[in-house]
This record gives structure tokens, C-alpha cells and sequence, in this order.
């Protein structure tokens, strides 16, 4: 293979994983305000998350094929391997299922604020299970973060029952998810974790289907249907492969806090949308959000710089 024919590698830096955090929340900013649409666009919520993974699940895998040298899959260890199917399970079906189901009973406002709690159950979860620490500019932070989050979401407006109970459960495991892909990516290229999150998936999604009787209305949709569920997958190929990404080459708890500035995003393109400015308090929940991001950002750049990156796959 000649040089100007190799794979671009990403380098393996704490930098370059902020950078594809970074770029993960714009991604996951956008795609929300496009999913919004689109999932209203087909006639049911498991068929579209089905065909929409399954278009990312394609993509990912033919990135897997090109980017993953052959001698990095021969010195893999077959239980990191095996660790795909968990990830398959906890991250990319199960908790798919549980928060479209959840979503067509919970409030808006109670969906959107357990939803957005994931980077406080990661960063519990990191610090007894990856060994990572939080300091106290990093707990502050995520203090100013989570009190950003209630200004957009009004407290008022949030409710609890079986909607909203699982919606937890799907964050919990999205959560679980995290933890346990950050230690397989030590030795599993993320190329190869995302297409195994989204490929073992799909099984469970087109066994779901199948059990319930809905596998039939993928043959009636339309093309503008089958559209909507290419552009929204290329969108979530986009954020699994970046989000994965970033999750090997920086902590945890850093990278999910990142995530957390997707929120703004949406809230400028629903805003454009709808040509109008969102109340003072939204606003002012945006800010602390963009605030206790860019705080994050910088002091976990300093507290983290020091600490080499885990030898790990290339990505």
C-alpha cells in the first residue's frame, strides 16, 4: 500500500477526543431537530428507529472494513469481541425500544430532562468502575450544567409514571453502555465498537418487529419515507462513529458532559424555525449550559493533559 493510499488516522489525543465530543454534540443537536420531523413522517416509531439503525449499522460497517487492518483484528482478545454483544444489547436495541415506547406516554418536559441526565450517571459510574476523578472545578461544572438544564426545562413541567420510568431505565443503560464501551475501546478499534453497537442491534430491533407483527409495514412505506430514514441514519452513523471516537481517546465523564451542548444546537434551529426568541429563563439555562461546557472543556484539558491515553486500537 502506498502512502498516499493509506487510511487517515485520527491521532490518539485527549485533544482530539474533545474535538470529536465537540463535534458529536453538533451532530446530536442537529439530528434531534431533524428527528423530530422525520419520526412523524413514517407510521411507526420501532419501524423508524429500526430502518434508521439499520442504515447506520451499513455505513459504519463498511467504514469498520476500510479503516481496520487485518493485524489489528488477529491481536484483538475474542473477549473484547465478545463485549460487542453487550454493547449490542445495553446500548443499540433495548433502550431504543424502551424510550420510543416511553416517549409516546411520558411529557415532553419529563422525557427531555431524564434523557439529558445521562452525563451525571456516567461520571457516578466512572469514578468507581474506570477509576476516573472528579475535581472540584470538574464537579462544579457539572453542578452549573445540570442547574442549566432545569432552567430549559421547567421543573413545573416534568411529571412521573410509567413513560417517564422508562425513559430512566433507557438512560441508565445508555449509561451502562458508556462505562463498559470505554474500557472495550482499549482494545477494540471504535470503528469496529460502533458497527457491533448498531449491527447486533439491529437483530434485536428486527426480532422486536417481527414478534410484534410490524416488520410488514416497511413494505408499504414510500421513497419519501425510505428518505427520511436514510438521512436520519447517516446522521446517527455521524454521531455513533464520532461519538466513539472521542470516547477512546478522553474520559467518560468529560465526554458525555460535552454531549450536553447538543442542547443548544436544537434550540437555535427550533428557534429559526419557529422565528421566534425562547423565553428569558431558556435562555439563561442556554447560557449556563455553553458556560459550564467551555468550563469543562478547559479544565479537563489541564487536569487530563498529564495523563497518557490508554494504549488502544487505532480507531
Amino acid at each position: 500500500m502506498t502512502p498516499q493510499s493509506s487510511p487517515i488516522r485520527i491521532p490518539q489525543t485527549l485533544r482530539w477526543g474533545v474535538v470529536l465530543a465537540l463535534a458529536t454534540a453538533a451532530i446530536s443537536g442537529l439530528s434531534i431537530f431533524v428527528n423530530a420531523f422525520a419520526v412523524k413522517q413514517l407510521p411507526d416509531p420501532a419501524v423508524y428507529t429500526t430502518l434508521k439503525n439499520g442504515v447506520a449499522a451499513l455505513v459504519l460497517l463498511g467504514l469498520a472494513v476500510a479503516t481496520i487492518r487485518p493485524a489489528t483484528v488477529r491481536t484483538t482478545p475474542a473477549r473484547s469481541w465478545g463485549w460487542l454483544a453487550v454493547i449490542g444489547v445495553i446500548g443499540g436495541s433495548v433502550p431504543f425500544l424502551l424510550f420510543f415506547m416511553g416517549l409516546a406516554q411520558a411529557s415532553a418536559p419529563s422525557a427531555a430532562f431524564i434523557h439529558k441526565t445521562l452525563f451525571v450517571w456516567v461520571a457516578l459510574l466512572a469514578v468507581p468502575f474506570l477509576g476516573e476523578r472528579l475535581g472540584l472545578a470538574q464537579i462544579g461544572a457539572l453542578a452549573v450544567l445540570l442547574a442549566g438544564q432545569l432552567l430549559i426545562v421547567a421543573p413545573a413541567g416534568v411529571t412521573w409514571g410509567t413513560g417517564e420510568t422508562l425513559i430512566a431505565a433507557a438512560t441508565i443503560l445508555w449509561a451502562l453502555e458508556t462505562i463498559v464501551a470505554r474500557r472495550v475501546l482499549r482494545t477494540v478499534p471504535s470503528a469496529a465498537v460502533g458497527a457491533g453497537r448498531l449491527g447486533i442491534g439491529l437483530v434485536v430491533l428486527v426480532g422486536y418487529l417481527a414478534v410484534t407483527g410490524k416488520a410488514s409495514v416497511v413494505g408499504t412505506l414510500t421513497a419519501e419515507q425510505w428518505g427520511w430514514a436514510i438521512v436520519t441514519g447517516g446522521l446517527l452513523s455521524a454521531y455513533v462513529g464520532t461519538w466513539f471516537a472521542a470516547l477512546q481517546r478522553a474520559p467518560a465523564s468529560l465526554v458525555t458532559a460535552i454531549l450536553v451542548l447538543g442542547a443548544p444546537v436544537t434550540a437555535a434551529l427550533q428557534g429559526i424555525q419557529a422565528g421566534s426568541i425562547p423565553a428569558v429563563p431558556v435562555l439563561a439555562g442556554q447560557g449556563l449550559v455553553l458556560a459550564a461546557g467551555a468550563a469543562l472543556v478547559l479544565s479537563g484539558l489541564r487536569r487530563w493533559q498529564a495523563v497518557p491515553v490508554p494504549a488502544s486500537a487505532a480507531a
